[in-house]
């Protein structure tokens, strides 16, 4: 194609760049992956979000987070596959379509199956798809054209191949056993889809009197509705207050029934009163005691929470609406002791968000010890797979080794139907916990085993109910390479899984059966690397939920801000792996601070690429070429070097999963070394007029914004694979997002070149903010004095003094080797290079040579002191230390005074001459005092006056400039410069800018001292507060500590404050 001068647009848009670059990619699948590409494979299936849902901030971060993984190892080589998908949501999806059905007047019953399943994928259809166009948006690159569904006919086959293979293997059973019942979606739920929340209730105290009256047991409960259902009371043995009550029976109130007094070792006889009621069929823990005493299990409850015929008179009230009557009942029979305030633990339900009601209940069960341990096996010994952050593995580990067996059976519709078929007409058309049934993959493959069994007019009905959908999500890494077909080309090429990015809080949902499910089915672990990462608080540090309504849209912030921003944002706030991060935000204007500066180094990245592409003149960095090293200035071989450290350092977080590490390097490196530093030093280069240099910055430029651009495209891919484009003027069929990621050219790096770069910014960032801080104007050329009494530091900023210059504005720039004062400065004389190479002798050495004064002659005397005034100045100081020059000095100027009275009495003996003088004398004091002695800004005018005179007159003063020779020798004459000046250091440079002339030093201090004030006012008012045990031992702990850094914070700015006064 023909080339063309690349252009950007004067502002970034990014919601015109995103959209165009999505579409792009997705349309010419530029993602799609192939089993036959070279390269080692990477790939990552991502964690399907549920088909109901919409994109939360949690699924931002942590698609963000895989993205970059991602992004990254396909730029390094590897055939990558992301494989995206959504799960069906069993319970969700049900829960809506009963909404709607209540809205009708209907409930699920009032209607067929296939109908009601018939609404489910119709909306599935029409809304489902809203969290995968949502995850577009984030410019996740997913191989689109192979995203799964976990109820699709591929994955349907695998949960149909899994279950009846471990039906066979006898490692999947029905039993009647305890589970968590979910009265609001009246189904079951596993332990993990069940939330502990702390609530003040109450615990009740109850008698139950003995059946032969002679005395009763007190028991205590939070639930007093399932004493209804007691069947026992038990004691631990060795409590000798009842062991002679065990065996009796007590008359249980309000039912009349006889129960047992049994001794259990489960019953803690230091808790309450050693005696506990026990409820066989509505507990976990009474539930294994009924099993070890045989107790009957009587269930009190229907599956919709209200209390069924078992519970007498309480039948048909809601549980809690029976709790409040049962309590009403036993104080009325006198059976009720006390109530006490309690807090304690409720279980919930995840999905149905009510308390849970454990309940008694044919179920689907996995037998999950072999495949646990067969999971634990390939940790312990094969340290596979690994956890990032390390320490999640014990939780892991914890986790398998405690596990219960798992119940796999929902009480729904709308999933994978269990595929076993019951031999109804074996149990009068019904199934019954007794009722004959047959597993298998088809209703065909049932009917066989069937009939074999009983004959052709065997009648089938499937079972009803549907699987846990963890169960089919826990098939996900295999199942979508083609499993249960090990031959197919994904599942050879890209199974097992590298890596697995999720949270901490799906370890137990999730990340365990998946390990137990490949390990089990597969033989080998899914997955080579699990990364753990941390939550998204929010602006005060909390936890995101909907139940608190604090959760930040994430299209929000992308619609204001732009993808990119969000994306690099949540990256770069991560501190650690594993770690949470926090993201401002500001609720009634949906602005996020955090956000904002993300998205102002998008616009930084994208104005320091148009300056650098409008001064290329249209040439690509193919076009320049790479820059000949042998021609490469000192900014040139600092910038490449700070370049390819970056590449080294970004590479090795990002293979140890540090991202936001890689992250915050790159931001420091692009925003600070490159668009602040080399392009500002590069700038007198681009537009002078040698074009050798010209050519080396330009190539530079290219090159390394080149680099950049592919470096953060893993952070940032819709802004790079934009400049990229225009900077390269690739082709539509090139892309950005699969060039090759930067390498290191060793030999590039000079760790000493970058230290002395290192005190070349800090001096020129010194001296700015001296600048700053003194208000000098911007466009003003200043005079800087440099002092630093190391030798190397003086070499380096001889060597990059062009670059002060230019970079700080400065005009004088002097270098000299003793510490200077703050409010002065000893003036230094060097010696100078004559043009033959001979040394001119200093003012210093001119000392030596005055004449003689004859003092004799007083008026040739006086001559000669005003000819040589600083000589003798000089000599007389290097003199007065000693005790006889003290006393010709002390002459002198006594004879000095004596000649000036005897001139003026002299005149004064005039009659009308003398008062003439007087007044006039009178007058021009008081003129002269009020023009130059009251303000210090026209007493340093005043002396400037008298030495502009001495040196026009008697030109002494005309030598006194400071300037620094080739071989940096110093001497120091007893002079001082008495302007007023700012100073700072950075390392062992003291940097030092004359502020007389060039700002109005009184407005200066006047501005630093009402500044100090208002700064010590709110230091005052904050050591008060911090002062009040009240404030400190209430406020949150956040209050406190924001409290404490603002002091921290006002203290440095009020000493840095007291510094500058001092030094005016």
């Amino acid at each position: 194609m023909t080339a063309t001068v690349p252009t950007l647009s004067s502002q970034y848009d990014p919601s015109q760049t995103e959209s165009k670059w999505q579409s792009a990619w997705e349309d010419n699948a530029v993602f799609k992956a192939d089993p036959d590409r070279s390269g080692d494979p990477f790939c990552v299936v991502i964690p399907p979000p549920n088909v109901t849902g919409s994109l939360h901030m949690g699924h931002a971060f942590e698609n963000a987070l895989i993205d970059t993984l991602v992004r990254y190892q396909r730029m390094n080589g590897r055939n990558t596959l992301w494989l995206p998908g959504t799960d069906h949501a069993s319970i969700a999806v049900s829960a809506i379509l009963d909404k709607e059905l209540r809205s009708q007047n209907k409930n699920r019953q009032d209607i067929s199956r296939d109908d009601y399943l018939t609404r489910a994928w119709q909306w599935k259809e029409e809304s489902g798809g809203t969290i995968v166009n949502q995850l577009r948006k984030l410019g996740v690159s997913v191989d689109w054209t192979r995203e799964r569904f976990t109820m699709d006919a591929g994955l349907s086959k695998a949960v149909l191949k899994a279950f009846t293979q471990l039906y066979e293997e006898k490692l999947i059973y029905r039993g009647n056993y305890m589970v968590n019942w979910c009265p609001a979606s009246q189904s079951a739920v596993s332990d993990v889809e069940v939330e502990n929340k702390d609530v003040d209730g109450s615990l009740w105290h109850f008698r139950y009197p003995l059946t032969d009256g002679s005395g009763y047991v007190e028991v205590a409960t939070t639930r007093p509705e399932t004493m209804l259902g007691d069947t026992a009371v038990a004691v631990n043995p060795e409590d000798e207050r009842y062991q002679e009550m065990v065996g009796k029976t007590l008359t249980l109130p309000l039912v009349g029934r006889e129960i047992p007094i049994i001794a259990d070792s489960y019953v803690d006889k230091e808790f309450g009163t050693g005696c506990v009621k026990i409820t066989p069929a509505h507990d976990p823990n009474d539930f294994a005691m009924g099993q070890r005493h045989n107790l009957p299990m009587i269930t009190i409850m229907n599956k919709d929470g209200s209390m069924n015929e078992n519970a007498g008179q309480f039948e048909g009230l809601d549980r809690f609406e029976a709790r409040k009557q049962v309590v009403a009942a036993l104080d009325a029979a006198d059976a009720l002791v006390r109530i006490e305030d309690y807090q304690h633990s409720v279980p919930y339900s995840d999905r149905g968000k009510v308390p849970i009601e454990p309940l008694l209940s044919t179920q689907w069960f996995v037998n999950i010890r072999p495949m646990a341990d067969k999971a634990l096996d390939a940790l312990d010994n094969h340290q596979s797979p690994n956890f990032v952050p390390e320490r999640w593995t014990k939780v892991y580990r914890d986790w398998l080794v405690n596990l219960r067996d798992w119940c796999i059976s929902r009480q729904l519709w709308w999933g994978h139907q269990i595929p076993a078929w019951y031999a109804i007409s074996q149990t009068n058309g019904e199934i019954t916990d007794s009722t004959p049934f047959f597993v298998a993959e088809s209703e065909q493959a049932a009917r066989a085993q069937a009939v074999e069994q009983f004959g052709e007019n065997v009648e089938l009905k499937q079972d009803p109910d549907v699987l846990d959908t963890w169960f089919s999500s826990g098939l996900w890494p295999f199942s979508t390479m083609g499993w249960p077909d090990q031959t197919a080309k994904d599942f050879q090429t890209y199974y097992p899984t590298s890596t697995l990015v999720t949270g901490f809080d799906i370890i137990f949902f999730w990340v365990a059966r998946m390990t137990m499910m490949a390990g089990h089915l597969t033989d080998t672990m899914p997955f080579e690397t699990v990364y753990i990462h941390g939550l998204v608080r929010d602006e005060k540090n909390q936890k995101m939920s909907k139940s608190k309504g604090n959760g930040i849209d994430p299209l929000v912030l992308i619609n204001k801000y732009g993808t990119d921003a969000l994306r690099y944002t949540l990256i770069r706030e991560v501190a650690g792996a594993g770690q949470d991060i926090r993201l401002d935000y500001n609720r009634k204007t949906d602005e996020s601070s955090s956000v904002e500066a993300s998205r102002n180094f998008t616009n930084k990245l994208w104005n320091a690429s148009r300056f650098v592409m409008m001064n290329l003149g249209g040439a690509t960095p193919e076009n320049l070429g790479e820059p000949d090293t042998t021609k490469l200035e000192l900014a040139d071989r600092w910038i490449l070097s700070k370049f390819n450290q970056t590449v080294a350092r970004t590479r090795a977080e990002l293979d140890k999963y540090g991202m936001g590490e890689a992250a915050k390097t790159l931001y420091e490196f692009t925003w600070g070394d490159f668009c602040d530093w080399y392009i500002e030093l590069v700038k007198p280069r681009l537009y002078g007029k040698n074009e050798d240099s010209k050519l080396v910055a330009k190539q530079t430029l290219a090159f390394v914004l080149d680099g950049i651009l592919k470096l953060l495209h893993p952070f940032t891919p819709h802004i790079t694979e934009e400049v990229w484009h225009t900077l390269t003027q690739a082709g539509e069929d090139s892309y950005l997002a699969v060039q090759p990621y930067p390498t290191v050219q060793p030999e590039l790096v000079d760790t000493e070149l970058e230290k002395d770069f290192d005190l070349l910014i800090g001096t020129i960032r010194t001296i700015r903010n001296l600048r700053a801080a003194a208000g000098v104007k911007p466009s003003a050329k200043i005079e800087a004095i440099l002092k630093t009494d190391d030798a190397n530091e003086v070499r380096v900023l001889e060597a990059t003094q062009i670059y002060i210059k230019d970079a700080a504005k400065v005009e004088t720039l002097t270098l000299g080797g003793a510490a200077l004062p703050a409010n002065g400065l000893d003036i230094t004389y060097t010696t100078q290079q004559a043009p033959d190479g001979t040394a001119t002798p200093s003012t210093a050495d001119e000392t030596d040579k005055l004449p003689e004064i004859d003092w004799g002659d007083g008026v040739e005397a006086i001559q000669t002191l005003l000819k040589h005034p600083l000589g003798y100045t000089g000599q007389a100081y290097n003199a007065a230390k000693k005790p006889a020059s003290v006393l010709l000095l002390l002459l002198l100027t006594a004879l000095g005074l004596r000649l000036a009275a005897a001139i003026v009495s002299g005149v004064n003996t005039l009659p009308p001459i003398g008062r003439f003088f007087q007044l006039i004398g009178v007058s021009y004091t008081a003129w002269f005092g009020g023009r130059y002695l009251f303000k210090a800004a026209n007493r340093r005018q005043l002396w400037n006056n008298t030495t502009e005179f001495w040196d026009e007159v008697v030109g002494t003063f005309s030598s006194d400039r400071i300037e620094h020779d080739a071989e940096g020798s110093k001497e120091l004459l007893g002079i001082r410069d008495t302007r007023q000046m700012f100073a700072g250091v950075f390392g062992t440079v003291e940097v030092l800018i004359p502020l007389t002339g060039l700002v109005d030093v009184d407005a200066l201090k006047q501005k630093l001292e009402k500044s100090l004030a208002k700064v010590e006012g709110e230091m005052k008012s904050i050591n008060g507060r911090l002062g009040n045990q009240g404030f400190v031992n209430k406020a949150p702990e956040r209050v406190v500590q924001e409290a404490r850094e603002s002091l921290a914070e006002a203290e440095t700015q009020a000493k840095l404050l007291k510094e500058r006064l001092a030094m005016l």
